[in-house]
Protein backbone atom coordinates (compact mmCIF):
# COMPACT_ATOMS: atom_id res chain seq x y z
CA UNK A 1 0.00 0.00 0.00
CA UNK A 2 1.50 3.44 -0.87
CA UNK A 3 1.22 6.25 1.70
CA UNK A 4 -1.19 9.21 1.01
CA UNK A 5 -2.76 7.55 -2.24
CA UNK A 6 -6.47 7.79 -1.66
CA UNK A 7 -7.96 4.65 -1.97
CA UNK A 8 -11.74 3.83 -2.30
CA UNK A 9 -12.01 0.70 -0.93
CA UNK A 10 -16.18 0.33 -0.76
CA UNK A 11 -19.22 2.51 -1.69
CA UNK A 12 -18.80 4.79 1.41
CA UNK A 13 -15.29 4.55 2.23
CA UNK A 14 -11.81 5.55 1.40
CA UNK A 15 -8.72 5.37 2.83
CA UNK A 16 -5.49 7.67 3.17
CA UNK A 17 -2.68 6.20 4.95
CA UNK A 18 0.03 8.30 6.23
CA UNK A 19 3.62 8.20 5.63
CA UNK A 20 4.85 6.80 8.99
CA UNK A 21 5.75 3.77 8.50
CA UNK A 22 7.66 1.49 11.49
CA UNK A 23 7.79 -1.53 12.89
CA UNK A 24 5.11 -0.37 15.55
CA UNK A 25 2.94 1.36 12.66
CA UNK A 26 3.39 -1.30 9.42
CA UNK A 27 3.03 0.59 6.62
CA UNK A 28 1.36 3.85 8.48
CA UNK A 29 -1.33 4.54 10.11
CA UNK A 30 -4.74 4.36 8.07
CA UNK A 31 -6.90 7.23 7.65
CA UNK A 32 -10.24 6.36 6.68
CA UNK A 33 -12.73 9.30 4.70
CA UNK A 34 -16.41 7.53 5.77
CA UNK A 35 -19.82 8.75 3.93
CA UNK A 36 -20.28 10.49 0.43
CA UNK A 37 -21.76 14.29 1.20
CA UNK A 38 -21.30 14.46 5.32
CA UNK A 39 -18.21 12.55 5.35
CA UNK A 40 -16.46 11.24 8.48
CA UNK A 41 -12.17 11.49 9.01
CA UNK A 42 -11.19 8.14 11.13
CA UNK A 43 -8.39 8.51 13.10
CA UNK A 44 -5.99 11.59 11.34
CA UNK A 45 -3.08 10.08 12.17
CA UNK A 46 -0.20 11.40 13.47
CA UNK A 47 1.19 15.32 12.80
CA UNK A 48 1.93 15.44 9.51
CA UNK A 49 1.46 18.38 7.09
CA UNK A 50 1.27 16.41 4.22
CA UNK A 51 -1.10 14.03 5.30
CA UNK A 52 -3.24 17.01 6.81
CA UNK A 53 -3.40 18.52 3.51
CA UNK A 54 -4.22 15.12 2.03
CA UNK A 55 -7.36 14.87 3.98
CA UNK A 56 -8.07 18.18 3.54
CA UNK A 57 -8.05 17.73 -0.39
CA UNK A 58 -9.94 14.50 -0.33
CA UNK A 59 -13.31 16.18 0.45
CA UNK A 60 -15.09 19.61 0.52
CA UNK A 61 -17.59 18.06 2.68
CA UNK A 62 -15.60 16.89 5.68
CA UNK A 63 -18.24 17.29 8.93
CA UNK A 64 -16.73 15.81 11.72
CA UNK A 65 -13.88 13.53 13.17
CA UNK A 66 -13.37 10.20 15.33
CA UNK A 67 -10.35 9.11 16.57
CA UNK A 68 -10.14 4.99 17.72
CA UNK A 69 -7.59 6.15 20.75
CA UNK A 70 -5.13 9.13 21.57
CA UNK A 71 -2.18 7.08 21.04
CA UNK A 72 0.64 9.80 18.95
CA UNK A 73 -0.04 7.77 16.02
CA UNK A 74 -3.88 7.87 15.74
CA UNK A 75 -4.96 11.28 17.46
CA UNK A 76 -2.03 14.14 16.78
CA UNK A 77 -3.34 15.09 13.40
CA UNK A 78 -6.84 16.37 15.06
CA UNK A 79 -5.27 19.22 16.22
CA UNK A 80 -3.45 19.90 12.93
CA UNK A 81 -7.13 18.95 10.95
CA UNK A 82 -8.63 21.26 13.26
CA UNK A 83 -6.62 24.16 12.64
CA UNK A 84 -7.65 24.42 9.14
CA UNK A 85 -11.51 23.25 9.59
CA UNK A 86 -14.29 24.52 12.18
CA UNK A 87 -15.36 20.64 12.56
CA UNK A 88 -15.78 18.92 15.99
CA UNK A 89 -13.53 15.84 17.12
CA UNK A 90 -15.15 12.94 18.96
CA UNK A 91 -13.55 9.71 21.04
CA UNK A 92 -12.89 9.04 24.45
CA UNK A 93 -10.52 10.04 27.53
CA UNK A 94 -10.11 9.06 31.09
CA UNK A 95 -8.14 9.98 33.65
CA UNK A 96 -5.55 6.82 32.96
CA UNK A 97 -5.52 8.29 29.23
CA UNK A 98 -5.76 12.14 29.54
CA UNK A 99 -1.87 12.90 28.95
CA UNK A 100 -1.58 10.51 26.18
CA UNK A 101 -2.85 13.36 23.57
CA UNK A 102 -2.98 16.79 25.26
CA UNK A 103 -3.80 18.76 22.20
CA UNK A 104 -7.01 16.01 21.51
CA UNK A 105 -10.01 17.99 22.75
CA UNK A 106 -13.41 16.19 21.87
CA UNK A 107 -16.33 18.04 21.83
CA UNK A 108 -18.18 14.86 22.81
CA UNK A 109 -16.93 12.05 24.86
CA UNK A 110 -18.17 9.11 23.06
CA UNK A 111 -19.49 5.69 25.26
CA UNK A 112 -20.38 1.66 23.94
CA UNK A 113 -22.92 1.75 22.29
CA UNK A 114 -23.14 5.56 21.46
CA UNK A 115 -24.39 5.90 17.53
CA UNK A 116 -23.32 8.32 15.14
CA UNK A 117 -26.54 9.21 12.09
CA UNK A 118 -25.21 10.71 9.25
CA UNK A 119 -26.56 11.02 5.87
CA UNK A 120 -26.39 8.07 4.12
CA UNK A 121 -24.82 6.26 6.79
CA UNK A 122 -24.61 4.80 10.76
CA UNK A 123 -21.61 4.30 12.83
CA UNK A 124 -21.77 2.31 16.14
CA UNK A 125 -19.31 3.13 18.89
CA UNK A 126 -17.72 -0.41 20.57
CA UNK A 127 -15.75 0.02 23.77
CA UNK A 128 -12.99 -2.16 23.30
CA UNK A 129 -10.12 -1.68 26.06
CA UNK A 130 -7.01 -3.86 25.95
CA UNK A 131 -4.54 -2.15 23.82
CA UNK A 132 -5.40 1.00 25.32
CA UNK A 133 -8.50 1.39 27.98
CA UNK A 134 -9.98 4.41 25.60
CA UNK A 135 -9.57 2.24 22.93
CA UNK A 136 -12.77 2.53 20.53
CA UNK A 137 -13.77 0.61 17.34
CA UNK A 138 -16.40 1.92 15.02
CA UNK A 139 -18.90 -0.61 13.11
CA UNK A 140 -20.37 1.04 9.88
CA UNK A 141 -23.60 -0.65 9.87
CA UNK A 142 -24.75 -0.28 6.04
CA UNK A 143 -21.37 -2.22 5.19
CA UNK A 144 -20.71 -4.32 7.98
CA UNK A 145 -17.19 -3.03 8.16
CA UNK A 146 -15.68 -2.48 11.45
CA UNK A 147 -12.44 0.14 12.40
CA UNK A 148 -10.42 -1.71 14.32
CA UNK A 149 -8.04 1.23 15.02
CA UNK A 150 -4.85 -1.17 16.66
CA UNK A 151 -7.73 -3.72 18.40
CA UNK A 152 -7.14 -6.00 15.48
CA UNK A 153 -3.94 -4.92 12.85
CA UNK A 154 -3.20 -6.83 9.55
CA UNK A 155 0.13 -8.64 9.67
CA UNK A 156 0.65 -8.07 12.88
CA UNK A 157 -0.33 -8.73 16.67
CA UNK A 158 -1.44 -5.68 18.40
CA UNK A 159 1.36 -4.84 21.76
CA UNK A 160 -0.54 -4.97 25.04
CA UNK A 161 2.14 -2.68 26.80
CA UNK A 162 1.51 -1.37 30.86
CA UNK A 163 0.32 0.90 32.60
CA UNK A 164 -3.08 1.48 30.39
CA UNK A 165 -3.06 -1.81 28.11
CA UNK A 166 -4.79 -4.95 29.63
CA UNK A 167 -4.41 -8.31 28.34
CA UNK A 168 -7.41 -9.76 30.03
CA UNK A 169 -9.78 -6.84 28.71
CA UNK A 170 -7.66 -7.20 24.98
CA UNK A 171 -8.94 -10.68 25.16
CA UNK A 172 -12.41 -10.04 26.20
CA UNK A 173 -13.04 -7.13 23.95
CA UNK A 174 -12.13 -9.64 20.75
CA UNK A 175 -14.71 -12.01 21.93
CA UNK A 176 -17.07 -8.90 22.10
CA UNK A 177 -17.02 -8.94 18.50
CA UNK A 178 -18.60 -11.89 18.08
CA UNK A 179 -22.16 -10.37 19.30
CA UNK A 180 -21.73 -8.43 16.14
CA UNK A 181 -22.66 -8.90 12.65
CA UNK A 182 -19.55 -8.03 10.42
CA UNK A 183 -17.97 -8.92 7.39
CA UNK A 184 -14.78 -6.64 6.87
CA UNK A 185 -12.24 -5.64 9.07
CA UNK A 186 -10.86 -1.78 8.27
CA UNK A 187 -7.36 -1.86 10.34
CA UNK A 188 -5.54 1.10 11.57
CA UNK A 189 -2.54 -0.54 10.00
CA UNK A 190 -2.45 -2.83 6.73
CA UNK A 191 -4.79 -3.85 4.38
CA UNK A 192 -8.86 -4.79 4.86
CA UNK A 193 -9.62 -8.06 6.64
CA UNK A 194 -11.95 -10.56 5.54
CA UNK A 195 -13.78 -12.98 8.11
CA UNK A 196 -13.91 -10.91 11.36
CA UNK A 197 -14.94 -13.51 13.89
CA UNK A 198 -12.10 -15.92 12.75
CA UNK A 199 -9.73 -13.01 13.18
CA UNK A 200 -10.92 -12.58 16.25
CA UNK A 201 -11.11 -16.17 16.92
CA UNK A 202 -7.50 -16.32 15.63
CA UNK A 203 -5.89 -13.94 17.94
CA UNK A 204 -7.44 -14.96 21.01
CA UNK A 205 -6.10 -18.79 20.12
CA UNK A 206 -2.56 -16.83 19.83
CA UNK A 207 -3.30 -15.04 22.64
CA UNK A 208 -3.66 -18.47 25.07
CA UNK A 209 -1.11 -20.37 23.30
CA UNK A 210 1.44 -17.21 24.33
CA UNK A 211 -0.01 -17.42 27.87
CA UNK A 212 0.42 -21.40 28.34
CA UNK A 213 4.15 -20.94 26.85
CA UNK A 214 4.72 -18.52 29.77
CA UNK A 215 3.44 -20.98 32.04
CA UNK A 216 5.24 -23.66 30.63
CA UNK A 217 8.88 -21.63 30.81
CA UNK A 218 7.67 -20.36 34.31
CA UNK A 219 7.69 -24.40 35.38
CA UNK A 220 11.02 -24.57 34.04
CA UNK A 221 12.86 -21.88 35.39
CA UNK A 222 11.00 -21.80 38.94
CA UNK A 223 10.43 -18.05 38.33
CA UNK A 224 11.31 -15.36 36.27
CA UNK A 225 10.77 -11.89 34.82
CA UNK A 226 10.34 -10.08 31.37
CA UNK A 227 13.61 -9.83 30.77
CA UNK A 228 14.64 -13.60 31.81
CA UNK A 229 11.47 -15.46 30.28
CA UNK A 230 11.25 -13.29 26.65
CA UNK A 231 13.88 -15.40 25.00
CA UNK A 232 12.07 -18.98 25.42
CA UNK A 233 8.28 -17.55 25.32
CA UNK A 234 8.83 -15.92 22.28
CA UNK A 235 11.57 -18.11 20.30
CA UNK A 236 9.33 -17.82 17.84
CA UNK A 237 10.22 -14.07 17.44
CA UNK A 238 13.03 -11.82 15.87
CA UNK A 239 15.08 -11.04 18.57
CA UNK A 240 15.16 -7.80 17.31
CA UNK A 241 11.82 -7.36 18.78
CA UNK A 242 12.33 -8.47 22.03
CA UNK A 243 12.18 -5.16 23.22
CA UNK A 244 8.53 -5.01 22.12
CA UNK A 245 7.84 -8.80 22.68
CA UNK A 246 8.70 -8.01 26.83
CA UNK A 247 5.84 -5.46 26.91
CA UNK A 248 3.06 -7.95 25.91
CA UNK A 249 4.89 -10.89 27.84
CA UNK A 250 4.34 -8.21 31.32
CA UNK A 251 0.88 -7.73 30.62
CA UNK A 252 0.60 -12.17 30.27
CA UNK A 253 2.42 -12.48 33.70
CA UNK A 254 -0.23 -9.66 35.21
CA UNK A 255 -2.91 -11.67 33.77
CA UNK A 256 -2.15 -14.60 35.13
CA UNK A 257 -1.11 -13.31 38.58
CA UNK A 258 -5.07 -11.37 38.49
CA UNK A 259 -6.00 -15.14 37.87
CA UNK A 260 -4.81 -16.53 41.20
CA UNK A 261 -2.45 -18.91 38.63
CA UNK A 262 1.72 -16.99 39.53
CA UNK A 263 2.72 -14.63 42.38
CA UNK A 264 4.51 -11.82 42.66
CA UNK A 265 7.28 -10.99 44.88
CA UNK A 266 10.05 -7.84 43.84
CA UNK A 267 10.33 -8.11 40.43
CA UNK A 268 9.56 -11.82 39.69
CA UNK A 269 6.72 -13.65 38.93
CA UNK A 270 7.08 -17.24 40.79
CA UNK A 271 4.12 -20.70 39.55
CA UNK A 272 1.32 -21.09 42.50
Amino acid sequence: MKSEEIVQLSPLVRRITAGNSSVFTGPGTNTYLIGINDVTVLDPGPAIEKHIHNIINSSKKLKQIVVTHTHPDHSPGVKLLQNELDIPAYGMINDATKDQDKSFNPARILFDGDILEEEGYTLEVIHTPGHASNHLCYLLKEEKMIFTGDHIMQGSTVVIAQPDGHMKSYIDSLLKLKDYSLETIAPGHGELMSNPHKVADWIVQHREEREAKVLEVLRDFKSGNPDSLVERVYEDVDSGLFPIAKWSLESHLIKLQEEGKVTKKGKEYILN
